[in-house]
C-alpha cells in the first residue's frame, strides 16, 4: 500500500504544477484566439485599438455608462440565450446609431475592469428595431436580437440588435458570444455592478 503523506505530496506537487502552467496556457489561448482573427476584423482591431485610452474614446463620443454588466446564470426561456458570463463596462456612441453598419464606427466600446482601470475588451455593433425592423448583419453576422433594453442601464422599451465582438479580450464562449466568462463584475470593489438576467426577446 503506497506511503499515505508520498500520495499527499504527490497530489500538491501535481496541483502546484498545474496552477504554475495555467496563466501560460491562457496567455498561448490568448495569442492563437487572436492571431485567427479574419482580416477584416483584425483590421478592426488596429483601427480601434487607439481607445485603449478611455479617456480618448470619450473625446471621440464614446460615453460610459457607468455599470458593470454581468450574466452569472444563463439565458432561459424567452430570453436571450445568453451563456454565464460578463459584459463589463459599455461607453456608448449615440452619433453612431443609424440603419447603416461600419466596421470602423462601433456603436458601444466594451471595458473589463481591472483592478482599478478599465481595459478595452470588445466592441459592439448596436442598431435599435425603431431603425431598422430587419437584422442587420456586419463580418459575415446576423446582429442578434431583437431583445429588450439592459435594464437598469438602459429602459426595457428599447428594443434593439447587438453584435458583441471580442477583439481584445479572449472569449472561450467565441469572439462573437455576447458574453465573456472572463469578464467579472465585482460589487465590492465597484459599486455599479450589476448581475443582470438576459432581456427578453421582442418582436421587431
Amino acid at each position: 500500500m503506497p506511503n499515505r503523506k508520498l500520495v499527499q505530496r504527490s497530489l500538491v506537487a501535481l496541483v502546484m504544477s498545474t496552477i504554475v502552467c495555467l496563466p501560460s496556457a491562457l496567455a498561448a489561448q490568448a495569442t492563437q484566439q487572436l492571431a485567427t482573427l479574419t482580416p477584416s476584423l483584425a483590421a478592426t482591431r488596429a483601427a480601434l485599438d487607439k481607445y485603449q485610452d478611455p479617456i480618448l474614446a470619450i473625446h471621440d463620443g464614446y460615453l460610459s455608462t457607468l455599470a458593470c454588466i454581468e450574466y452569472s446564470l444563463p439565458g432561459g426561456s424567452g430570453g436571450m440565450a445568453y451563456k454565464a458570463g460578463g459584459m463589463g463596462v459599455h461607453f456608448l456612441n449615440a452619433g453612431f446609431i443609424g440603419p447603416k453598419l461600419d466596421s470602423l464606427k462601433p456603436q458601444v466600446l466594451i471595458y473589463e475592469l481591472v483592478g482599478k482601470k478599465l481595459r478595452l475588451a470588445a466592441a459592439e455593433w448596436f442598431v435599435p428595431t425603431a431603425v431598422s425592423k430587419e437584422a442587420p448583419s456586419i463580418f459575415g453576422q446576423t446582429l442578434q436580437g431583437p431583445m429588450e433594453g439592459h435594464a437598469p442601464v438602459l429602459p426595457a422599451e428599447l428594443h434593439h440588435w447587438d453584435l458583441h465582438v471580442w477583439l481584445w479580450k479572449p472569449n472561450a464562449s467565441g469572439v462573437f458570444s455576447s458574453t465573456n466568462p472572463g469578464v467579472k463584475c465585482d460589487k465590492s470593489s465597484y459599486e455599479y455592478s450589476f448581475d443582470e438576467k438576459p432581456p427578453k426577446m421582442v418582436h421587431p
